[in-house]
């Protein structure tokens, strides 16, 4: 196989497991129409019923933040949630291909408009997605990303960096992708073992105390659907990662890598937590994006997820900054504010949003991961077997 055939096949193969019959919504920019195009052939050949691309584009999304109506923008379409419940109800698998073309797109726009979506298609999209679907979120290489990574348009040297963090590299990607998963199960079974209550990030700029659900289960790697298909939900993946307590978030973290954020680049944030929620966020620059997006959404400043990374990963040897944030947060721990994984709690899936809001558990239009981790870091574990050291400087301990 050529690059592009292997990429294809790592996403088909071990990101969703794509079974015969099922069909895929493939959400893609126009920026990576080759690569999507590679994607759809390789389904095809997998078997799948049916490939229904869903399009972004970065210059009609500026021109709709330009001159829409915010009530516009905010608005969804009756169609639009009608497509989703039939893809959940056929069990189709969901393909995205992210690596954003522009990270400045929206610079000079009015923050307020920037951040306006449909919440209710956002929502039920999440919904969907996490209620059982198997998905997979990877990063497609594009002059537009290369220019940030690089300060020039080099596709070609963005490829090989990504080869390397994807595993493409080596004679089955596939396989090996699965061989991690597994040394990353085992991570979570161990915290699981743990029965951790509390989880404390102290680094520079960071000390952040955070209240788990009882009974939580940590992910790692891959997952499995209700018919027992493993499946990678993003590649690539080094974390193990639950969902906290939305009511239990104190302290301050202070951003080791940068945030694309609705078409800005955010640098330098700093941001306060007090009783579950965030406070306070400061930047170098962008912040504008940031307080828009938490003002988005009523729950969008509690925490939906915790995760730990430690040096030990392929994105963390490249030793270089993706600007992408599925790239860079599995160079380092992370948290994320907004929506909450249903299947971190027993039962979870099976929850009305109400029985999961009493558990802790958060429901919201946005789901933004901030990476905190690097040199420095260190992460404790505090449970019924008192506090154990989980990660020192960096490195996995326990």
């Amino acid at each position: 196989m050529d690059r592009m055939q292997r990429f294809a096949d790592v996403v088909v193969r071990a990101g969703v497991n794509l079974q015969p019959g099922q069909g895929v919504f493939l959400n893609t920019d126009t920026a990576h129409l080759e690569i999507a195009r590679a994607v759809t052939e390789t389904a095809y050949a997998a078997g799948a019923a049916w490939v229904e691309p869903v399009w972004t584009d970065g210059p009609m999304r500026r021109s709709a933040v330009d001159h829409a109506e915010v009530g516009a923008l905010r608005a969804s379409r009756p169609w639009a949630l009608q497509r989703m419940r039939e893809w959940r109800e056929q069990g189709a698998a969901s393909i995205t291909l992210i690596g954003d073309p522009d990270p400045h797109l929206l610079d000079g726009a009015d923050p307020v408009r920037a951040a306006a979506f449909p919440l209710e298609e956002m929502r039920l999209r999440r919904e969907v997605i996490l209620g059982g679907l198997r998905w997979t979120a990877v990063g497609a290489p594009n002059p537009g990303w290369a220019n940030q990574v690089f300060g020039e348009p080099d596709v070609e040297r963005l490829w090989e960096a990504v080869a390397v963090a994807m595993r493409l590299d080596v004679p089955d990607p596939a396989a090996a992708w699965q061989e991690r998963a597994a040394t990353l199960a085992e991570r979570g079974a161990l915290l699981d073992s743990l029965e951790l209550t509390e989880l404390r990030y102290v680094g520079d700029g960071t000390d952040l105390t955070v209240g788990l659900i009882p009974g939580c289960h940590w992910t790692g790697g891959g997952m499995v659907d209700a018919d027992g298909i493993a499946y990678l939900p993003n590649i690539p993946t080094e974390e193990v990662f639950t969902s906290p307590d939305r009511r239990r978030a104190e302290g301050t973290i202070r951003l080791t890598k940068p945030l694309a954020l609705n078409g800005r680049l955010v640098t330098g944030l700093r941001a306060e937590f007090a009783g579950g929620r965030i406070v306070n966020v400061e930047a170098d620059s962008g912040v504008e994006a940031v307080r828009a997006q938490l003002d988005s959404d009523p729950n969008a400043r509690h925490l939906g997820e915790v995760s730990l990374v430690d040096r030990d990963s392929r994105i963390a040897r490249a030793g270089i900054v993706f600007h992408n944030t599925l790239f860079d947060e599995n160079a380092g721990c992370h948290v994320a504010w907004g929506q909450s994984f249903p299947f971190a709690v027993p039962g979870g899936l099976g929850m009305s949003e109400a029985e999961r809001t009493d558990l802790g558990l958060n429901t919201a239009s946005v789901h933004t991961d901030v990476v905190i981790g690097g040199d420095g870091i260190t992460v404790t574990g505090t449970g019924p077997k008192g506090t154990v050291e989980i990660i020192r400087d960096d490195e996995w301990v326990l």
